[in-house]
């Protein structure tokens, strides 16, 4: 995996905190109806898009907190999975770079 599959997933679970994020602050907005992101790997590049869930004709909030809250546990960590594998490649890199002079 390059650095640039990396930054690509680190948009990606952006993208998906910033969906995530909005859901739960609609959590009391009559009528809402929630988006879910879909993380996908495509020819070796990282993809989100976003899509709506069912409505169920609720005059409430559909936002469902037993998942957006896990949702986003685990779009941090994804998240931070990512950035702790760019520092590495950049650490590595840097000590080739050093070897080499």
């Amino acid at each position: 995996m390059n650095i640039s599959s990396n930054v690509n997933s680190m948009v990606a679970h952006s993208f998906r905190e910033s969906t995530t994020t909005n859901n739960i602050a609609n959590v009391n907005t009559d009528r809402f109806i929630p988006s879910d992101t879909v993380i996908t790997n495509e020819a070796n590049s990282v993809k989100a898009y976003n899509r709506l869930a069912d409505d169920d004709g609720s005059q409430r909030s559909q936002t469902d907190l037993n998942k957006e809250i896990p949702d986003q546990i685990v779009t941090s960590s994804g998240y931070s999975v990512n950035a702790t594998a760019i520092k590495t490649q950049d650490e590595m890199l840097g000590t080739l770079l050093d070897m080499e002079a």
